[in-house]
């Protein structure tokens, strides 16, 4: 039933997702597509399925494969019900001519580059200032590391590497989009996208915040957990919200609608969700092609041969294209640069057994209490994650989940040699994951930040040294901590809370400053005693955000670091930059406290000139949202007319929060758009089921005649919920419309 309604309501979605996962997108897109389809195959997972199978239950069984076989009959049979009823096809399908695939159980599995993994991206930047600076350790400005730890430049690195070393990878994991026919084929493409490494390293982050709240600490008795997943926007929505009430099962909450379950929300005894846990699970590896015979590289000595498969791709339009995967002992191929000799692969964990993204919530969401909870997490893969947990009984948990590497000799941070001397010594599992029970302080909360416990010995196993920024996470506690007792409400207030740490320590900063330069001083005014919240009309974010997006980061690359090593960075992490300015003595040398308020003077004197340019001369009229604007856009948004493009995209709305606030709006540099954000929120009272909220953006359906295509995203923007009905009486007041599936005779 489940696979029918999401088919029912977001079947072009879920078809687009199957056959970009697949490599499926030329056989009904057309010739542009080959190249994205061949780059996603190389990520398929191709090994034992009976094995696969199993991994998804903790006690072995082949339990996991009947429910997904239910959930794609489900959207099998919405496929032939259109067969015979084809006006309701949608129109994306109309629009392109084709109609919808049948799906297997496995293709939901095996599936692998829509998962959350890292840090390749990182990897190939920080060879990037290696090359460019001679110096690892300018990196660091680019994105510090957590535990004092500085990377490691493993022996026989060549750090220059092609500029187009990831161009595979970013195809195999990026979201399809088509632009308009093209005038000589007259076929929908693929969106002209450039790919450069410059962009690669500013890909936004995906992270989320969570808390669950202990009913000591709870202002109703019970306990309360609190989710809002930070993605990439899109129309239709990227999560998809259900209820499923089958004998022995009764859960509801938010998963992705290609994928049976859910994956936070609750099953009437516990509830869970979900951030970002950051466990580094990819690396890149280098290799030397044999001069004499290059379907060979070197490996312990001697020579391995490149193993290759041949593949047919169905392409729209044309003749099949014979295409060639190549594969090292380490993964994909994604580039061979001929001229120099060297091939260039991915090791991810997204290719172990046991790494389907999110297909492991099928067993946590059945579990009744914390024991059960951690057993179906052993065999989590991915995304690497905190899973935090409460029940009816009042108890509450934290467990950290994902497979992790073993690398006994390199860090992970810089992409190693192929021949045979960095290897994977095993992983690190659930078990050997650290967790957290009943804790003292009644809540336990998570954003992505270094959050692991004391004692847990996470450098000495090399999880990852790459953590989110930890405003987020910091301005979480400072809220919950200060609260005696935690009510939904102020979860709902938490969740929409747009006051930047970051902001608020950089007006700290230029408090005791001063200038003779009149628009300068008028900037120190300005900000002076502004409380840092970064909502939509407040004129004193405009300016502050754009000082620190579009000058002062680039103003301290140059501050702090040679030339060379300032011109090869693109990004500045904003909790290293503030701690150099609130400490410069080991950053700016002599003078170090002169010659840091000379550079928040210089940045900001500018950034005043560019906000009179954008938004006039009136400092008062500026807004932040003026500029700072949520677009949720359809793949197809760049190939149809102005008019349709109106109806299927939902947006541009103007948006408060900033990426360091609890509410995330990471803005994009170049234009302020929203890069990524809080796509569903969920407030539960656990217990008190019929109690909890939520809201998913744009809305629920991926039909843009449908009212619940953007209903929801007025209450989004607005910071407003919906009741997540659960009980049959609350389900019955809140019900809109009954459908009756009724079986074929």
């Amino acid at each position: 039933m489940q696979g029918f309604n999401a088919a029912r309501d977001r079947l072009f979605q879920i078809d687009l997702w199957r056959r970009r996962g697949l490599g499926q997108l030329s056989e009904v897109i057309g010739a542009d597509f080959v190249e994205q389809d061949r780059a996603a195959r190389l990520f398929l997972y191709r090994e034992d399925m009976d094995r696969e199978w199993r991994i998804y239950s903790s006690n072995g069984t082949l339990d996991a494969q009947p429910p997904t076989q239910r959930f794609v009959e489900g959207i099998n049979a919405y496929v032939d019900w259109l067969k015979a009823n084809p006006e309701s096809l949608p129109w994306e399908m109309k629009f392109l001519g084709y109609l919808p695939a049948k799906w297997t159980a496995a293709d939901v599995i095996r599936i692998r580059s829509h998962g959350l993994t890292r840090n390749l991206v990182s990897e190939v930047a920080r060879a990037n200032t290696l090359c460019k600076a001679k110096d690892v350790d300018a990196d660091r400005v680019r994105f510090g590391l957590t535990n004092d730890w500085k990377a490691q430049v493993p022996e026989g690195l060549e750090p220059c590497l092609p500029a187009d070393v990831l161009k595979v990878f970013q195809l195999a994991t990026r979201d399809a989009r088509v632009t308009k026919p093209s005038a000589k084929t007259g076929q929908a493409s693929v969106a002209p996208e450039p790919i450069r490494l410059a962009a690669l390293e500013e890909l936004p982050p995906e992270g989320s915040n969570s808390w669950v709240v202990a009913p000591s600490k709870s202002a109703t008795g019970r306990a309360i957990v609190a989710n809002d997943p930070h993605r990439a926007y899109s129309s239709p929505s990227l999560r998809y919200l259900v209820h499923v009430s089958a004998p022995g099962l009764d859960v509801i909450g938010a998963g992705e609608p290609a994928l049976p379950g859910i994956s936070l929300g609750h099953n009437g005894t516990i509830a869970f969700s979900l951030t970002i846990f950051n466990i580094d699970q990819e690396d890149l590896y280098t290799y030397e092609r044999n001069p004499a015979d290059p379907t060979q590289y070197r490996y312990n000595g001697g020579w391995e041969a490149f193993k290759v498969l041949k593949e047919s791709l169905a392409v729209k339009g044309a003749a099949p294209r014979e295409i060639e995967l190549v594969f090292t002992r380490h993964g994909p191929v994604i580039l061979v640069d001929t001229a120099k000799g060297r091939a260039y692969a991915v090791r991810s964990a997204w290719l172990q057994p046991g790494m389907s993204p999110y297909f492991g919530s099928l067993e946590y969401m059945r579990a009744k209490d914390f024991k059960a909870f951690e057993k179906a997490l052993v065999s989590w893969g991915a995304p690497t994650l905190n899973q935090v947990y409460a029940d009816t009984k009042g108890n509450i948990g934290w467990k950290a989940t994902g497979l992790a590497p073993m690398r006994p000799n390199w860090d992970g941070l810089l992409p190693v040699p192929g021949d045979g001397r960095y290897e994977w010594a095993g992983v690190w599992r659930g078990n050997d994951m650290p967790v957290v029970y009943n804790p003292p302080q009644g809540f336990i909360a998570t954003a992505n930040a270094y959050n692991i416990p004391e004692g847990y010995p996470a450098k000495e196993r090399k999880l990852g040294f790459e953590w989110t920024n930890p405003s987020r996470h910091q301005r979480v506690h400072e809220v919950l901590g200060s609260l005696a007792k935690i009510s939904i409400e102020d979860s709902e207030r938490l969740q929409n809370d747009v006051l930047s740490i970051p902001a608020r320590r950089l007006v700290a900063l230029l408090a005791p400053l001063s200038s003779d330069d009149e628009k300068t001083r008028r900037a120190l005014a300005f900000l002076k005693g502004w409380d840092a919240r970064q909502t939509a009309d407040s004129p004193q974010a405009a300016l502050e955000e754009l000082w620190q997006l579009r000058h002062l980061g680039k103003g301290f690359r140059e501050a702090v670091l040679k030339p060379e090593a300032a011109a090869s960075l693109v990004s500045t992490d904003m909790n290293v930059m503030l701690l150099a300015l609130e400490k410069p003595d080991a950053w700016f040398g002599e003078n170090a406290a002169a010659k840091r308020d000379k550079l928040l003077l210089a940045t900001l004197r500018p950034a005043w000139e560019e906000m009179e340019k954008l938004q006039g001369p009136e400092p008062a009229l500026w807004q932040w949202g003026k500029f700072h604007f949520n677009l949720n856009e359809h793949p197809f948004a760049p190939a149809v007319e102005d008019a349709m493009r109106v109806r299927i995209n939902v947006g541009p709305i103007a948006k408060n929060g900033s990426e360091f606030t609890p509410s995330q709006s990471l803005p994009r540099a170049s234009d302020f758009r929203q890069m990524n954000g809080p796509s569903v929120r969920l407030v539960v009272d656990v217990g008190n089921w019929d109690n909890s909220r939520a809201v998913n953006h744009p809305g629920q359906s991926g039909d843009p005649e449908s009212p619940h295509y953007r209903d929801l995203a007025p209450l989004w923007r607005d910071g407003r919920y919906f009741r997540l009905a659960y009980t049959r009486k609350a389900v019955d007041e809140v019900t809109e419309r009954i459908i009756y599936l009724v079986p074929a005779k």
